[in-house]
Protein backbone atom coordinates (compact mmCIF):
# COMPACT_ATOMS: atom_id res chain seq x y z
CA UNK A 1 0.00 0.00 0.00
CA UNK A 2 1.13 3.44 -0.94
CA UNK A 3 2.22 6.25 1.43
CA UNK A 4 0.31 9.21 1.49
CA UNK A 5 2.51 12.42 1.97
CA UNK A 6 -0.07 14.84 2.85
CA UNK A 7 0.28 18.81 2.10
CA UNK A 8 -0.76 22.18 3.76
CA UNK A 9 -3.98 23.73 2.15
CA UNK A 10 -3.23 27.87 2.04
CA UNK A 11 -4.86 30.36 0.13
CA UNK A 12 -7.03 27.85 -1.77
CA UNK A 13 -4.35 25.96 -2.97
CA UNK A 14 -2.77 22.61 -1.59
CA UNK A 15 0.84 23.72 -0.97
CA UNK A 16 4.12 21.87 -0.05
CA UNK A 17 5.52 22.68 3.13
CA UNK A 18 8.22 24.34 4.28
CA UNK A 19 8.44 21.81 7.35
CA UNK A 20 11.04 20.48 9.82
CA UNK A 21 10.40 17.25 9.03
CA UNK A 22 7.53 14.62 9.04
CA UNK A 23 5.66 12.56 11.39
CA UNK A 24 4.38 9.24 10.44
CA UNK A 25 0.39 8.65 10.77
CA UNK A 26 -0.39 4.40 11.98
CA UNK A 27 -3.22 2.54 11.23
CA UNK A 28 -4.03 1.97 14.77
CA UNK A 29 -5.50 -2.25 13.65
CA UNK A 30 -2.10 -2.79 12.23
CA UNK A 31 0.31 -0.43 13.03
CA UNK A 32 1.63 0.17 9.82
CA UNK A 33 2.89 3.87 8.43
CA UNK A 34 -0.01 4.56 6.09
CA UNK A 35 1.03 8.22 5.72
CA UNK A 36 3.46 11.08 6.78
CA UNK A 37 2.25 14.65 8.16
CA UNK A 38 4.21 17.81 7.76
CA UNK A 39 5.40 19.44 10.84
CA UNK A 40 5.09 23.06 9.77
CA UNK A 41 6.92 25.65 11.33
CA UNK A 42 5.90 28.72 12.80
CA UNK A 43 6.81 30.97 9.95
CA UNK A 44 4.49 28.97 7.48
CA UNK A 45 1.67 29.17 10.03
CA UNK A 46 2.24 32.87 10.34
CA UNK A 47 2.22 33.23 6.78
CA UNK A 48 -1.27 30.79 6.53
CA UNK A 49 -2.86 33.70 9.15
CA UNK A 50 -1.68 36.44 7.41
CA UNK A 51 -3.16 34.96 4.16
CA UNK A 52 -6.57 34.60 6.26
CA UNK A 53 -6.09 37.98 7.78
CA UNK A 54 -6.42 39.35 3.94
CA UNK A 55 -9.38 37.14 3.30
CA UNK A 56 -11.43 38.48 6.45
CA UNK A 57 -11.23 42.32 4.93
CA UNK A 58 -13.65 41.57 1.78
CA UNK A 59 -15.09 38.12 3.32
CA UNK A 60 -16.26 40.08 6.23
CA UNK A 61 -17.95 42.53 3.85
CA UNK A 62 -19.90 39.89 1.87
CA UNK A 63 -23.54 39.70 2.27
CA UNK A 64 -24.64 37.05 5.02
CA UNK A 65 -26.71 34.52 2.78
CA UNK A 66 -24.47 34.78 0.58
CA UNK A 67 -21.48 33.25 3.03
CA UNK A 68 -23.78 30.58 3.97
CA UNK A 69 -24.35 29.74 0.46
CA UNK A 70 -21.26 27.74 0.07
CA UNK A 71 -21.92 25.63 3.11
CA UNK A 72 -25.21 24.38 1.54
CA UNK A 73 -23.03 22.94 -1.23
CA UNK A 74 -20.72 21.75 1.32
CA UNK A 75 -23.29 19.73 3.46
CA UNK A 76 -24.42 17.64 -0.12
CA UNK A 77 -20.96 17.05 -1.21
CA UNK A 78 -20.41 15.63 2.25
CA UNK A 79 -23.39 13.57 2.48
CA UNK A 80 -22.38 12.15 -1.34
CA UNK A 81 -19.26 11.42 0.15
CA UNK A 82 -19.61 10.42 3.50
CA UNK A 83 -18.91 6.40 3.09
CA UNK A 84 -15.37 7.28 1.88
CA UNK A 85 -14.68 9.75 4.62
CA UNK A 86 -15.81 7.14 6.95
CA UNK A 87 -13.66 4.66 5.52
CA UNK A 88 -10.33 6.96 6.19
CA UNK A 89 -11.60 8.10 9.24
CA UNK A 90 -11.81 4.35 10.16
CA UNK A 91 -8.48 3.71 8.59
CA UNK A 92 -6.49 6.26 10.89
CA UNK A 93 -9.00 6.31 14.10
CA UNK A 94 -9.73 2.92 14.55
CA UNK A 95 -13.48 3.62 15.61
CA UNK A 96 -16.27 1.08 13.56
CA UNK A 97 -17.72 1.86 11.00
CA UNK A 98 -20.60 2.71 12.28
CA UNK A 99 -19.57 5.22 14.58
CA UNK A 100 -17.48 7.11 11.96
CA UNK A 101 -20.98 7.40 10.08
CA UNK A 102 -22.79 8.76 13.20
CA UNK A 103 -19.55 11.27 13.60
CA UNK A 104 -20.24 12.38 9.98
CA UNK A 105 -24.00 12.99 10.13
CA UNK A 106 -22.99 15.34 13.15
CA UNK A 107 -21.07 17.31 10.55
CA UNK A 108 -23.88 17.47 8.33
CA UNK A 109 -26.31 18.90 11.18
CA UNK A 110 -23.70 21.39 12.26
CA UNK A 111 -23.74 22.98 8.57
CA UNK A 112 -26.98 22.92 8.60
CA UNK A 113 -27.34 25.16 11.81
CA UNK A 114 -24.43 28.09 10.32
CA UNK A 115 -26.46 27.70 7.19
CA UNK A 116 -29.29 29.54 9.52
CA UNK A 117 -26.75 32.53 10.39
CA UNK A 118 -29.27 35.05 7.87
CA UNK A 119 -31.32 34.37 11.53
CA UNK A 120 -28.51 33.49 13.78
CA UNK A 121 -26.53 36.67 13.58
CA UNK A 122 -28.90 39.22 13.51
CA UNK A 123 -28.93 42.06 16.23
CA UNK A 124 -30.94 43.80 18.40
CA UNK A 125 -32.76 46.95 18.43
CA UNK A 126 -34.40 49.15 21.07
CA UNK A 127 -36.18 51.78 19.75
CA UNK A 128 -37.02 54.57 22.62
CA UNK A 129 -34.51 53.51 24.77
CA UNK A 130 -34.33 56.80 26.15
CA UNK A 131 -36.38 60.24 25.19
CA UNK A 132 -35.64 59.90 21.48
CA UNK A 133 -32.62 57.62 21.67
CA UNK A 134 -32.43 54.39 20.09
CA UNK A 135 -30.62 51.38 21.29
CA UNK A 136 -29.02 48.75 18.86
CA UNK A 137 -26.85 45.53 19.09
CA UNK A 138 -24.76 44.64 16.30
CA UNK A 139 -22.68 41.19 15.95
CA UNK A 140 -20.10 41.84 13.56
CA UNK A 141 -16.99 39.57 12.68
CA UNK A 142 -13.64 39.97 14.13
CA UNK A 143 -11.19 38.36 11.59
CA UNK A 144 -8.80 35.14 11.98
CA UNK A 145 -10.30 32.21 13.97
CA UNK A 146 -8.13 28.81 14.65
CA UNK A 147 -9.20 25.20 15.44
CA UNK A 148 -6.64 22.64 16.90
CA UNK A 149 -8.51 19.47 16.12
CA UNK A 150 -7.94 16.39 18.55
CA UNK A 151 -7.64 12.60 17.37
CA UNK A 152 -11.02 10.72 18.39
CA UNK A 153 -13.31 12.96 16.69
CA UNK A 154 -11.73 14.55 13.52
CA UNK A 155 -14.50 15.14 11.54
CA UNK A 156 -17.09 16.50 14.23
CA UNK A 157 -15.21 18.38 16.60
CA UNK A 158 -13.49 21.12 13.53
CA UNK A 159 -17.19 21.39 12.92
CA UNK A 160 -18.53 22.55 16.12
CA UNK A 161 -16.23 25.17 14.66
CA UNK A 162 -15.89 26.06 10.97
CA UNK A 163 -19.10 26.39 9.80
CA UNK A 164 -20.09 28.78 12.27
CA UNK A 165 -16.70 31.18 11.82
CA UNK A 166 -17.30 31.09 8.27
CA UNK A 167 -20.50 31.96 8.43
CA UNK A 168 -20.47 34.54 10.53
CA UNK A 169 -18.31 36.84 8.39
CA UNK A 170 -14.24 35.16 9.45
CA UNK A 171 -11.88 33.27 8.05
CA UNK A 172 -10.32 29.97 9.73
CA UNK A 173 -6.62 28.11 10.06
CA UNK A 174 -7.41 24.95 10.86
CA UNK A 175 -4.68 22.38 12.58
CA UNK A 176 -5.75 18.28 12.33
CA UNK A 177 -4.57 16.14 14.57
CA UNK A 178 -1.16 14.81 13.32
CA UNK A 179 -2.30 11.50 14.09
CA UNK A 180 -5.30 11.62 12.40
CA UNK A 181 -4.91 14.23 9.75
CA UNK A 182 -6.38 12.39 6.71
CA UNK A 183 -10.14 12.93 7.54
CA UNK A 184 -9.84 16.46 7.19
CA UNK A 185 -8.03 16.15 4.37
CA UNK A 186 -10.27 14.71 2.73
CA UNK A 187 -12.66 17.09 3.56
CA UNK A 188 -10.95 19.95 2.08
CA UNK A 189 -10.80 18.60 -0.93
CA UNK A 190 -14.70 18.98 -0.64
CA UNK A 191 -14.09 22.34 0.72
CA UNK A 192 -11.83 23.70 -2.16
CA UNK A 193 -14.35 22.65 -4.95
CA UNK A 194 -17.51 25.04 -2.90
CA UNK A 195 -16.37 28.57 -3.72
CA UNK A 196 -15.46 30.25 -0.81
CA UNK A 197 -12.53 32.86 -2.22
CA UNK A 198 -9.01 31.80 -1.74
CA UNK A 199 -7.91 32.26 1.84
CA UNK A 200 -11.46 32.00 3.59
CA UNK A 201 -10.36 28.29 4.98
CA UNK A 202 -6.79 27.08 5.39
CA UNK A 203 -5.35 23.94 6.77
CA UNK A 204 -1.76 23.70 8.36
CA UNK A 205 -0.44 20.48 9.81
CA UNK A 206 1.93 20.01 12.42
CA UNK A 207 2.27 19.75 16.02
CA UNK A 208 2.51 21.75 19.01
CA UNK A 209 4.47 24.61 17.46
CA UNK A 210 1.34 25.43 15.15
CA UNK A 211 -0.80 25.61 17.66
CA UNK A 212 1.40 27.45 19.72
CA UNK A 213 1.46 29.99 16.50
CA UNK A 214 -2.28 30.14 16.72
CA UNK A 215 -1.68 31.53 19.98
CA UNK A 216 0.75 33.92 19.94
CA UNK A 217 0.13 35.39 16.56
CA UNK A 218 -2.08 38.69 17.70
CA UNK A 219 -4.02 38.56 14.44
CA UNK A 220 -5.59 35.69 15.44
CA UNK A 221 -8.97 36.69 17.41
CA UNK A 222 -10.29 33.30 18.80
CA UNK A 223 -8.35 29.30 19.18
CA UNK A 224 -10.36 26.31 19.60
CA UNK A 225 -8.96 23.10 21.01
CA UNK A 226 -10.24 19.96 22.05
CA UNK A 227 -7.45 18.23 24.44
CA UNK A 228 -6.20 17.08 27.78
CA UNK A 229 -6.84 19.39 30.92
CA UNK A 230 -3.52 20.11 30.95
CA UNK A 231 -2.95 21.74 28.28
CA UNK A 232 -6.64 23.64 28.59
CA UNK A 233 -5.44 25.51 31.37
CA UNK A 234 -1.81 26.45 29.75
CA UNK A 235 -4.45 27.59 26.62
CA UNK A 236 -6.23 29.59 28.94
CA UNK A 237 -3.01 31.45 30.71
CA UNK A 238 -1.66 32.43 27.14
CA UNK A 239 -5.06 33.71 25.69
CA UNK A 240 -5.89 35.88 28.99
CA UNK A 241 -2.26 37.22 28.38
CA UNK A 242 -2.80 38.17 24.84
CA UNK A 243 -6.45 38.95 25.10
CA UNK A 244 -7.73 36.24 22.46
CA UNK A 245 -11.00 34.52 23.13
CA UNK A 246 -10.45 30.88 23.85
CA UNK A 247 -12.36 27.50 23.83
CA UNK A 248 -10.08 24.71 25.72
CA UNK A 249 -12.59 21.34 26.29
CA UNK A 250 -10.35 18.92 28.15
CA UNK A 251 -11.07 15.64 29.74
CA UNK A 252 -13.83 13.76 31.54
CA UNK A 253 -14.63 10.93 34.18
CA UNK A 254 -18.66 10.61 32.64
CA UNK A 255 -20.93 8.64 35.51
CA UNK A 256 -23.72 6.82 34.68
CA UNK A 257 -26.01 6.72 37.89
CA UNK A 258 -28.59 3.59 38.19
CA UNK A 259 -31.24 4.02 40.23
CA UNK A 260 -33.41 0.77 41.96
CA UNK A 261 -36.44 1.61 39.89
CA UNK A 262 -33.91 1.49 36.34
CA UNK A 263 -35.05 -0.88 33.36
CA UNK A 264 -32.02 -3.10 33.90
CA UNK A 265 -31.82 -5.15 30.62
CA UNK A 266 -32.23 -1.43 28.85
CA UNK A 267 -29.57 -0.28 30.90
CA UNK A 268 -27.01 -2.49 30.42
CA UNK A 269 -27.08 -2.49 26.72
CA UNK A 270 -27.81 1.17 26.79
CA UNK A 271 -24.30 1.30 29.20
CA UNK A 272 -22.70 -1.02 26.74
CA UNK A 273 -22.13 1.37 23.81
CA UNK A 274 -21.56 4.56 25.96
CA UNK A 275 -18.33 2.74 28.05
CA UNK A 276 -16.74 0.58 25.04
CA UNK A 277 -17.82 2.59 21.77
CA UNK A 278 -14.80 3.78 19.73
CA UNK A 279 -12.83 2.12 22.42
CA UNK A 280 -13.76 4.29 25.18
CA UNK A 281 -11.90 7.23 23.17
CA UNK A 282 -14.69 10.22 23.18
CA UNK A 283 -15.23 12.77 25.57
CA UNK A 284 -18.38 11.74 26.05
CA UNK A 285 -17.85 7.73 26.74
CA UNK A 286 -19.25 6.84 30.29
CA UNK A 287 -16.03 5.05 32.00
CA UNK A 288 -17.83 5.19 36.15
CA UNK A 289 -21.22 3.02 36.46
CA UNK A 290 -22.86 4.24 39.86
CA UNK A 291 -25.47 1.19 40.93
CA UNK A 292 -27.72 2.90 44.24
CA UNK A 293 -28.07 0.49 46.15
CA UNK A 294 -26.97 -3.75 47.08
CA UNK A 295 -29.86 -5.11 44.91
CA UNK A 296 -28.49 -2.72 41.51
CA UNK A 297 -25.11 -2.99 42.53
CA UNK A 298 -25.12 -6.51 42.19
CA UNK A 299 -27.18 -6.87 39.41
CA UNK A 300 -24.93 -4.27 37.47
CA UNK A 301 -21.64 -6.22 38.26
CA UNK A 302 -23.40 -9.70 36.90
CA UNK A 303 -25.17 -8.08 34.03
CA UNK A 304 -22.88 -5.15 32.51
CA UNK A 305 -20.27 -7.94 32.88
CA UNK A 306 -22.05 -11.09 30.81
CA UNK A 307 -23.07 -7.90 28.20
CA UNK A 308 -19.75 -7.06 27.87
CA UNK A 309 -18.69 -10.89 26.15
CA UNK A 310 -20.52 -9.94 23.32
CA UNK A 311 -18.55 -7.06 22.16
CA UNK A 312 -16.33 -8.28 19.12
CA UNK A 313 -12.85 -6.98 19.40
CA UNK A 314 -11.81 -6.53 15.46
CA UNK A 315 -10.01 -4.31 12.88
CA UNK A 316 -12.92 -2.65 11.62
CA UNK A 317 -12.56 -2.75 8.34
CA UNK A 318 -12.69 -6.47 8.63
CA UNK A 319 -15.28 -7.26 5.79
CA UNK A 320 -16.80 -9.85 8.96
CA UNK A 321 -17.17 -7.80 11.50
CA UNK A 322 -16.93 -3.64 9.42
CA UNK A 323 -20.97 -3.58 9.92
CA UNK A 324 -20.98 -5.06 13.62
CA UNK A 325 -22.94 -2.83 16.08
CA UNK A 326 -20.90 -4.35 18.50
CA UNK A 327 -18.08 -3.74 17.50
CA UNK A 328 -14.70 -2.43 19.26
CA UNK A 329 -11.39 -1.49 17.32
CA UNK A 330 -8.17 -0.43 19.07
CA UNK A 331 -6.96 2.27 20.78
CA UNK A 332 -4.82 5.15 18.80
CA UNK A 333 -1.64 4.20 19.16
CA UNK A 334 0.88 2.46 21.25
CA UNK A 335 1.63 5.17 23.33
CA UNK A 336 -2.10 5.08 24.18
CA UNK A 337 -2.45 1.46 24.53
CA UNK A 338 0.81 1.06 26.90
CA UNK A 339 -1.12 3.84 29.12
CA UNK A 340 -4.38 1.67 29.36
CA UNK A 341 -2.69 -0.82 30.42
CA UNK A 342 -0.85 0.63 33.43
CA UNK A 343 -4.01 2.09 34.90
CA UNK A 344 -5.18 -1.28 34.78
CA UNK A 345 -2.38 -2.39 36.28
CA UNK A 346 -3.22 0.32 38.92
CA UNK A 347 -6.38 -0.50 39.66
CA UNK A 348 -5.12 -4.55 40.33
CA UNK A 349 -2.46 -2.33 42.70
CA UNK A 350 -5.01 -0.29 44.50
CA UNK A 351 -7.48 -3.40 45.23
CA UNK A 352 -10.47 -2.76 42.93
CA UNK A 353 -11.89 -6.06 41.74
CA UNK A 354 -11.22 -6.99 38.14
CA UNK A 355 -14.35 -8.61 36.35
CA UNK A 356 -13.29 -8.65 33.08
CA UNK A 357 -9.82 -7.80 32.00
CA UNK A 358 -8.69 -7.28 28.36
CA UNK A 359 -5.29 -7.36 28.31
CA UNK A 360 -3.21 -9.56 26.43
CA UNK A 361 -5.92 -9.83 23.36
CA UNK A 362 -5.20 -11.02 20.24
CA UNK A 363 -6.59 -10.10 17.17
CA UNK A 364 -6.11 -12.87 13.98
CA UNK A 365 -4.27 -11.26 11.23
CA UNK A 366 -3.59 -8.25 13.38
CA UNK A 367 -0.99 -8.92 15.98
CA UNK A 368 0.31 -5.71 15.41
CA UNK A 369 -2.84 -3.84 16.53
CA UNK A 370 -3.37 -1.51 19.84
CA UNK A 371 -5.97 -4.03 20.91
CA UNK A 372 -7.55 -3.59 24.41
CA UNK A 373 -10.33 -5.62 25.24
CA UNK A 374 -13.41 -4.24 27.59
CA UNK A 375 -12.12 -4.03 30.83
CA UNK A 376 -14.43 -3.93 33.84
CA UNK A 377 -13.78 -2.96 37.89
CA UNK A 378 -15.99 -3.64 40.73
CA UNK A 379 -15.47 -2.44 44.15
CA UNK A 380 -13.87 1.08 42.80
CA UNK A 381 -13.80 3.99 45.78
CA UNK A 382 -13.20 7.26 45.37
CA UNK A 383 -9.96 8.46 45.26
CA UNK A 384 -8.36 5.55 43.40
CA UNK A 385 -6.54 6.46 40.48
CA UNK A 386 -8.46 4.45 38.15
CA UNK A 387 -11.59 6.97 39.42
CA UNK A 388 -9.86 9.94 39.16
CA UNK A 389 -7.85 9.43 35.66
CA UNK A 390 -9.53 10.20 32.72
CA UNK A 391 -8.07 6.57 31.13
CA UNK A 392 -9.39 7.64 27.79
CA UNK A 393 -10.08 3.35 26.87
CA UNK A 394 -12.46 0.53 27.59
CA UNK A 395 -11.66 0.67 30.99
CA UNK A 396 -14.98 0.85 33.28
CA UNK A 397 -15.01 1.47 37.35
CA UNK A 398 -18.59 0.22 38.56
CA UNK A 399 -18.91 1.75 42.12
CA UNK A 400 -22.09 1.60 44.82
CA UNK A 401 -24.34 4.46 46.18
CA UNK A 402 -26.12 4.30 49.50
CA UNK A 403 -28.74 6.71 47.77
CA UNK A 404 -29.28 9.56 45.05
CA UNK A 405 -27.60 11.93 47.25
CA UNK A 406 -24.49 9.57 47.64
CA UNK A 407 -24.31 9.58 44.06
CA UNK A 408 -25.02 12.55 42.97
CA UNK A 409 -22.03 13.64 45.79
CA UNK A 410 -19.49 10.93 43.78
CA UNK A 411 -19.88 13.11 40.43
CA UNK A 412 -20.14 16.49 41.99
CA UNK A 413 -16.34 15.83 44.37
CA UNK A 414 -14.86 14.59 40.90
CA UNK A 415 -12.92 17.46 39.40
CA UNK A 416 -14.04 16.36 35.73
CA UNK A 417 -17.59 17.18 35.19
CA UNK A 418 -18.13 17.01 31.15
CA UNK A 419 -21.12 14.59 30.96
CA UNK A 420 -23.48 12.91 33.49
CA UNK A 421 -26.55 10.26 33.49
CA UNK A 422 -29.02 8.85 35.62
CA UNK A 423 -32.04 6.08 34.48
CA UNK A 424 -34.60 5.81 36.39
CA UNK A 425 -38.34 6.02 35.70
CA UNK A 426 -39.01 8.40 38.56
CA UNK A 427 -39.47 12.07 38.07
CA UNK A 428 -38.67 13.63 41.20
CA UNK A 429 -34.94 11.40 40.89
CA UNK A 430 -34.48 12.36 37.57
CA UNK A 431 -35.42 16.31 37.77
CA UNK A 432 -33.01 16.35 41.06
CA UNK A 433 -30.19 14.74 39.40
CA UNK A 434 -30.46 17.64 36.44
CA UNK A 435 -30.58 20.13 39.22
CA UNK A 436 -28.22 19.15 41.31
CA UNK A 437 -25.39 17.19 39.23
CA UNK A 438 -22.30 19.35 38.55
CA UNK A 439 -21.81 18.30 34.59
CA UNK A 440 -22.62 20.39 31.74
CA UNK A 441 -24.56 17.63 29.99
CA UNK A 442 -26.88 15.71 31.75
CA UNK A 443 -28.86 12.90 30.24
CA UNK A 444 -31.91 10.99 31.50
CA UNK A 445 -32.06 7.03 30.57
CA UNK A 446 -29.28 8.17 27.75
CA UNK A 447 -25.62 6.58 28.09
CA UNK A 448 -24.12 9.43 25.71
CA UNK A 449 -26.00 12.92 26.31
CA UNK A 450 -23.97 14.73 23.94
CA UNK A 451 -26.81 17.16 22.66
CA UNK A 452 -27.77 17.91 18.94
CA UNK A 453 -25.68 20.79 16.79
CA UNK A 454 -28.61 23.11 18.10
CA UNK A 455 -27.87 23.18 20.95
CA UNK A 456 -24.76 24.01 23.03
CA UNK A 457 -21.81 21.14 23.58
CA UNK A 458 -19.50 21.78 27.03
CA UNK A 459 -18.73 20.33 29.97
CA UNK A 460 -18.13 22.31 33.79
CA UNK A 461 -15.49 22.69 36.37
CA UNK A 462 -12.09 21.06 34.68
CA UNK A 463 -13.64 19.46 31.75
CA UNK A 464 -13.76 23.34 30.02
CA UNK A 465 -11.92 26.44 30.12
CA UNK A 466 -14.24 28.78 28.41
CA UNK A 467 -17.13 31.04 28.95
CA UNK A 468 -18.75 30.11 25.14
CA UNK A 469 -19.58 26.42 25.00
CA UNK A 470 -19.23 24.68 21.41
CA UNK A 471 -21.66 24.44 18.44
CA UNK A 472 -24.84 25.39 17.88
CA UNK A 473 -26.81 29.44 18.60
CA UNK A 474 -24.54 29.64 21.78
CA UNK A 475 -21.28 29.69 19.43
CA UNK A 476 -22.13 33.02 17.26
CA UNK A 477 -21.22 34.73 20.84
CA UNK A 478 -17.88 33.26 20.12
CA UNK A 479 -17.15 34.21 17.01
CA UNK A 480 -19.09 38.03 16.82
CA UNK A 481 -17.82 41.33 18.65
CA UNK A 482 -21.16 43.09 20.25
CA UNK A 483 -20.94 46.96 18.60
CA UNK A 484 -23.43 48.61 20.63
CA UNK A 485 -25.10 51.64 19.09
CA UNK A 486 -26.66 54.60 21.13
CA UNK A 487 -28.27 57.33 18.48
CA UNK A 488 -30.39 59.93 17.86
CA UNK A 489 -31.31 62.70 15.28
CA UNK A 490 -32.39 66.42 15.79
CA UNK A 491 -34.88 67.65 13.76
CA UNK A 492 -33.95 69.81 11.10
CA UNK A 493 -34.40 73.62 11.99
CA UNK A 494 -36.98 75.42 9.63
Amino acid sequence: MDVKVYKNYVNGKWVEPENSGYTDVDNPSTGKVIAKVPLSTKAETDRAIDIAHEAFKTWSQTPVPRRAKPLFKLRDLLMENEEEISRILVEEMGKSLPDARAEMKRCFENIEVACGMPMLQQGDKLIGSSYGIDGEVLRLPMGVFSVVAPFNFPAMVPFWFIPYAIATGNTVVVKPSKQVPGTMIKITEYIDKIGLPPGVFNIVNGDRHVADAFIENPKVKGFSLVGSTNVCKIVAEKCAKTNTRFQAMGAAKNHLVAMPDAKVDDVVRNMLTSCFGCAGQRCMASSVLVAVGDNMYNTICDKFTEEAKTVVVADPLDPKYSEEGNLMGPVISKKAFDFVNKMIDVGVKEGAKLLMDGRGIKVPGNENGYFIGPTIFADVKEGMEIHKTEIFGPVVCIMKADNLDHAIGIINRHQYGNGASIYTQNGYWARKFKLEAESGMIGVNIGIPAPVAFLPFGGMKDSQYADIKAQGKAVINFYTQDKIITERFWPEEG
